[in-house]
């Protein structure tokens, strides 16, 4: 045999915190046809700093799709399939990087997932800046090794094959062929080279992570062996593996023989019907209170259906894929949303999924059993959703499984008329829908019944758009698209359906008035402003208070929710505003002269608002504007003391009262804005920084000029007559 090794690697990527899907790091590989061996490398590092810590690193594997992961504990939308991923841990300790190797014999050719994180996340908001976080890096590489002649079995032609030796182990190949509903392998005249009956272990398919359904035979002492498997996968290769189980030095001959029992299609319709394809296209969409189906079949035609259902394995039922969107697809029944069920073969839909770029959303299956239609009351519509192949025999054995698949399982009633599947990420695949109807007493009862079931079936990124407290995000691996939900207001699970740690309406109502009505702290400085002429500032100060409030009205999540523009343009004025809010201030501190002033107003504005366009929420953005102004303003202030030859500001009043006050406002406003800000406290954490930040401008605003009198409005406002006064100086001459 020929063994061909091969190589894939992916850039490393920085990991994150664990909060939701999206901090997930996701890798996508493709495993070619005829692996034999695949391992995986996995290399972890992080940095040298002393904020570094150890860590673990936990990594997902998956065959066909995405990782379902479930790091926090928290809860699946009600209807879904959830099973285990299969995962792994890291350990980064006293060494920088550890590496690791993952071996999977004869894996699954196709796609191939990998998802690493870190723990889950402290939900500190960290300011952009003021802190350096660890880099914790992430790599994975793929070593596959592949035979280059790998034999192949026809169908129903006894090919005689030779293991070496039990160290060497022979890999077979054979293609399924569409509508199999049995395939049966079978060994015949299984000998050793000392000519006794040989021992030898027979494995079935594949491996795929995080559930293998390999079969296995032990043939010890016999001649022939036979396996027979029930729906294995349709138009794919079926990788068979032989070791022996024999002594070293003795190599085994067998006859291997693989035949395949098909499955007769039948089909409701015997060419597709166009008319029907327009009619849906031009009318309402499936589901709702208008939906039309095909025009009814003749009455001939309905008795030549009937008759020929007994010769039929299974009914097909034509299925249009309409693709809607990026990860979303609808399937629209050529016949109508009904279909009818009976007892005597499965009733089957295709559920196309093969694209490669359909495994990153939610497929949602609801069966609607019109009770009307279902002559006996006793009976019952078994389904099965199964990817590959569909299941063939619901009404013998009601287990809802092929040869390599456990698929899932739905059930409707006059009792229970409805029923809804999610399965999360489902496998790239060919996804079959199966629907029988079931007696209790026994299929004889039900041979003349039939039920109609309404099948709605699409693909969507974010079961119910994430819900009304989440986000449904698209991501982005290199050209893989898949989709995830972001959880607010303490909401959490796989689609924002927990509602362990969800706030209350009244708890959002009150994070919402906190946040808004704290900005009303402004006014007092506005005021100050105002009184002592300074209306440049003032003019700022209420850009400030009125974007800050609409901002974070906008901002919260839930219910408690009032946007008057579009989101991104409050949250850009809201930074502006505040930052030149801090400029204007620091400045008007340094009392140079006006027209400076008014310069130094403009230009600090323009800069500080392309800085923000570049960077919104980086630190610099912030203490860029106030340690420049801070710099003019100590240059002033040593400038008036050197020519005044006095500490300036000049009264002791002015520092303990107005100055010292606002000064230690300030710092407190910085340290709480800093260093203490969580996702659980935000609410009122920040709402404190906009009453200090209010309240130490009021403090820090210089008084007025001497030469100015305060606001006398009773001299603004004439009436009748004018109180004028002069203030021309009289000369007069002294002789």
């Amino acid at each position: 045999s020929l063994y061909v090794s091969e190589y894939f690697s992916q850039s490393a990527q920085k990991l994150s915190f664990y909060s939701w899907y999206g901090n997930a790091k996701l890798f996508h590989f493709r495993v070619p046809e005829d692996t034999v061996l695949l391992r995986w490398l996995l290399q972890a590092s992080r940095g040298k700093g002393p904020e570094c810590t150890n860590m673990e690193i936990t990594v997902h594997f998956r065959y066909g799709a995405p990782p379902v992961i479930n790091p926090l504990g928290t809860d699946f939308p009600a209807n879904a399939t959830v099973r285990p991923s299969y995962s792994i841990s890291i350990t980064l300790s006293s060494a920088v990087q550890n590496t690791t190797f993952v071996n999977v014999t004869t894996p699954a050719a196709g796609d191939w997932f990998i998802a690493a994180h870190l723990p889950e996340a402290a939900g500190r908001i960290e300011v952009k800046g003021f802190s350096t976080p660890c880099p914790y890096m992430f790599q994975a590489d793929m070593f596959v090794l592949r035979l280059a002649d790998m034999p192949v079995l026809e169908p129903g032609v006894a090919t005689p094959q030779t293991i070496v030796s039990p160290a060497k182990a022979l890999h077979v190949k054979v293609f399924v062929p569409k509508h199999t509903a049995v395939m049966r392998l079978e060994l015949r005249n299984c000998v050793t080279s000392e000519q006794k009956a040989c021992a030898v272990r027979v494995v079935l398919g594949s491996i795929t992570l995080p559930q293998s359904f390999q079969r296995i035979i032990t043939c010890v002492g016999k001649v022939n062996c036979s396996l027979a498997l029930d729906s294995p996968p349709w138009e794919k290769w079926l990788q068979i593996m032989v070791e022996s189980l024999g002594a070293a030095n003795a190599s085994v001959s067998v006859e291997m023989l693989a035949s395949f029992r098909a499955c007769r299609p039948g089909s409701t319709s015997s060419f597709l019907n166009f008319s029907s394809l327009n009619q849906s296209q031009t009318g309402p969409r499936p589901g709702s209170a208008g939906a039309a189906g095909s025009p009814a079949l003749s009455t001939g035609e309905t008795s030549r259906n009937a008759s020929d259902q007994r010769s039929f394995c299974l009914q097909n039922q034509p299925v249009v894929r309409e693709d809607l969107d990026v990860v979303s697809v609808r399937y629209r029944l050529l016949n109508g949303p009904s279909v009818p069920v009976n007892s005597l073969s499965p009733t089957l839909l295709l559920l196309n999924l093969n694209t490669g770029m359909d495994s990153g959303g939610s497929l949602v299956v609801n069966l609607l059993l019109n009770k009307t239609s279902v002559s006996l009351a006793n009976a019952t519509v078994v389904a099965c959703v199964s990817a590959a192949s569909p299941v063939l025999s619901l009404n013998a054995t009601h287990n809802c499984s092929t040869a390599f698949f456990q698929g899932y399982p739905l059930r409707v009633s006059t009792s229970s008329p409805e029923a809804m599947l999610i399965v999360l990420y489902p496998q790239t695949d060919d996804w079959f829908l199966s629907l029988q109807l079931i007696c209790p007493k026994g299929q004889g009862e039900c041979n003349a019944a039939e039920a109609k079931v309404t099948v709605f079936a699409y693909l969507t990124p974010c079961f119910n758009d994430c819900g009304p407290y989440g986000q449904c995000s698209l991501l982005r691996r290199h050209g893989y698209l898949y989709a995830g939900c972001s959880c607010k207001a303490g909401w959490g699970g796989w689609s924002c359906t927990d509602v362990t740690k969800a706030q209350s309406v009244s708890a959002q109502n009150l994070a919402t008035l906190l946040l808004t009505l704290s900005n009303l702290m402004f006014l007092p400085a506005i005021a100050v402003a105002v009184y002592r002429y300074y209306l440049v500032e003032a003019s700022v100060y209420t850009y400030t208070m009125f974007f800050s409030t609409f901002y974070h009205a906008c901002d919260q999540p839930g219910v408690a929710v009032m946007c008057i523009m579009n989101y991104d343009t409050l949250q850009y004025c809201d930074f502006l505003g505040s930052v030149v809010s801090i400029w204007v201030t620091i400045l008007c501190m340094s009392r140079v002269k006006k027209i400076l002033k008014y310069v130094l107003f403009v230009l600090g504005t323009l800069l500080i608002a392309m800085s923000l366009q570049l960077d919104r929420r980086g630190v610099w953005n912030m203490m860029g504007p106030c340690l420049f102004a801070l710099v003019i303003m100590i240059a002033a202030w040593v400038y008036h003391g050197a020519k005044r030859r006095h500490c300036y500001p000049p009264s002791w009043k002015r520092w303990v009262f107005y100055l010292l006050p606002g000064i230690t406002l300030a710092f407190i406003a910085i340290s709480v804005y800093a260093f203490m800000e969580t996702n659980e406290n935000y609410y009122y954490t920040h709402s404190i920084w906009h009453v200090l930040v209010a309240s130490s401008v009021a403090f820090l605003l210089p008084p007025r000029d001497k030469h100015k009198k305060p606001w006398a409005w009773s001299q603004k406002l004439t009436c009748r007559y004018q109180i004028c006064q002069n203030d021309r100086e009289e000369l007069y001459a002294v002789t």
